[in-house]
């Protein structure tokens, strides 16, 4: 099971108490409230509970740390569609929850159907990765099963916004917001993680410790948000030709952030026009259209907002 900075490990004993059935943790993206879920649903099931956390040693816990516990189910939004292709709105359908629902079967197990298999170890878990996109059918099923939950069955919901969540499932569940990591907690986590970064990273990271799970590919994406920056400076064919190369490894979940990170030095007035060029390209990538063009036209809107 993941370990957890000390900013989280502290929440474990409050979250690890036996009393309601839902715990709502929020706070920003990639801060690690997936990796705490997935402590919390370990120390609920494990079979010498200690205050600091599960044991670690009993069967439960190594079965937390494969990854693959029987009485844990994770829900998350669809990210794709079901040709492939980027979802342009995630949600988590009924067909999560009931089984007779999903007509495409695109879940191998259901929630209703996983709460009525009595637990193997203490007590089954379901972690919702994404409460705020449950939509209202989804949300009211849960809510069902979160009041009279099969044999004590424990609710994790974990959300970037507490106001994006369905009031009903606010109301019936125990609220934790889950803070940022301070650096210097976050630089002694990487460290017993084996990663040793620079300062520049933990500043990106601004306390999300989820941000730092792959510390090579955050560094790299910095590193080619700011060769795509200096090339936009160099020339036209230099921003052409790194705008190519970019798109080779574009991940909406990060090189934006990284853009943005290399432009905070910037003029304001040359950060807005930077940001403007990409919110355009990140508009046109979620319409499905031409990428190769897209980031020819990113790269010249780029000259023009640097006045190159």
């Amino acid at each position: 099971m993941p370990r957890l900075p000390q900013a989280h490990a502290a929440l474990l004993p409050a979250l690890g108490r036996r009393q309601g059935n839902a715990w709502l943790l929020t706070g920003p993206a990639r801060l690690g409230k997936r990796s705490l879920a997935s402590v919390v649903a370990a120390l609920h099931n494990c079979a010498a509970p200690e205050e600091a956390g599960p044991c670690g040693e009993c069967a439960s816990c190594r079965a937390a740390a494969l990854g693959a516990h029987p009485d844990v189910l994770v829900l998350s939004p669809r990210s794709v569609t079901s040709t492939g292709k980027a979802a342009r709105r995630k949600i988590i359908p009924i067909g999560a929850v009931l089984a007779a629902r999903d007509r495409d079967k695109d879940y191998e197990t259901h929630v209703y159907e996983f709460l009525e298999v009595r637990p193997t170890y203490r007590r089954r878990v379901v972690i919702v990765d994404g409460a705020e996109h449950l939509n209202a059918e989804t949300a009211n099923a849960l809510l069902k099963l979160i009041e009279e939950p099969p044999h004590g069955a424990l609710f994790l919901l974990l959300a970037e916004d507490v106001r994006s969540v369905i009031p009903t499932l606010v109301s019936r569940s125990g609220r934790v917001g889950v803070p940022p990591v301070p650096p210097g907690d976050l630089a002694r986590w990487l460290a017993l993680e084996g990663q040793e970064v620079e300062p520049e990273l933990l500043d990106f990271a601004a306390g999300r410790a989820g941000l730092l799970s792959d510390v090579d590919a955050v560094r790299a994406a910095l590193n080619e948000a700011r060769s795509l920056t200096d090339a936009v400076r160099e020339g036209l064919w230099a921003a052409l030709e790194a705008a190519a190369a970019l798109e080779k490894t574009f991940s909406p979940a990060l090189h934006p952030e990284a853009l943005r990170f290399v432009w905070r030095t910037e003029a304001a007035a040359v950060r807005a026009g930077a940001d403007q060029a990409l919110e355009a390209l990140l508009e046109v990538l979620e319409a499905y259209a031409n990428p190769g063009l897209s980031f020819q036209v990113f790269a010249l809107a780029l000259r023009e907002a640097f006045g190159a």
